[in-house]
């Protein structure tokens, strides 16, 4: 079990509650290769966030960062009004993120690109802002992630599913390493627990509150899928 600091990172009193998506839903079709989960971890398995200013910023430039155009971003954190950061006006975006997580060591984030080249162009800005950020902070030099970015594209419904569901699920292991082998109760106990985590996307699909995944890109059952039970069913589906 994770004691401590990271329980803290729960949606609670005082956590980001987002803004309501302008849009409803789109009628889309399931393309192959459209979806793809991108995942990066710390180079030599050290930590990637290790605080919540860490966090934060992570989370801030996965929308300020999906732009052709992107506003300077250490502006807008030295404005001291955290809040502006997501109200800020960006140009035409990279990618659609359906949904995302990041944990002490790793990130996951499942996208599909809306301009040719999209995901790269997003992954490249993302890696490389907090890279510059981590170095300057911790006053060290060097690589940050493990790898340029790892990716798992979906080639059927049953598999965005599975995706989707495992970027959510995946925070359940802070709370215990094994969690997929638990009995029932503790088992469905840790997914309720994984759906709270602060630093996820699970909070908007629960909240119909959209502010940097965009499900309308996606077909209609991602943007349905708003409690534990169904990521359950999502994630046995494959």
């Amino acid at each position: 079990m994770v004691k401590g600091s990271l329980i803290g990172f729960l949606v609670g009193k005082g956590a980001r509650e987002g803004q309501s998506g302008k849009n409803a839903p789109k009628n889309v079709v399931f393309e192959p290769q459209k979806y793809v989960e991108v995942s990066n971890c710390g180079a030599e398995g050290r930590v990637l966030f290790s605080s919540q200013e860490d966090y934060d910023r992570f989370e801030a430039y996965l929308y300020l960062l999906n732009s052709l155009e992107s506003p300077r971003a250490s502006n807008l954190f030295a404005s001291g009004r955290p809040e502006a950061i997501f109200e800020t006006a960006r140009g035409e975006k990279l990618v659609a993120i359906g949904a995302y997580c990041f944990t002490p060591k790793e990130f996951r984030i499942l996208v599909t690109p809306l301009i040719r080249g999209g995901i790269g162009k997003f992954m490249q800005k993302l890696q490389t802002a907090y890279t510059m950020y981590f170095n300057a902070k911790y006053h060290r030099t060097g690589r940050v992630f493990q790898s340029a970015y790892k990716s798992e594209s979906a080639i059927s419904d049953a598999q965005l599913k599975y995706l989707f569901a495992r970027v959510h699920l995946g925070a359940a292991r802070l709370f215990n390493e094994n969690w997929q082998e638990e009995d029932n109760a503790e088992f469905l106990r840790l997914v309720a627990n994984a759906m709270k985590y602060r630093y996820s996307s699970a909070n908007e699909y629960v909240t119909s509150k959209y502010l940097i995944t965009s499900p309308e890109e996606y077909p209609g059952y991602i943007a349905r899928a708003k409690n534990a039970e169904t990521h359950i069913r999502f994630w046995h589906h494959r």
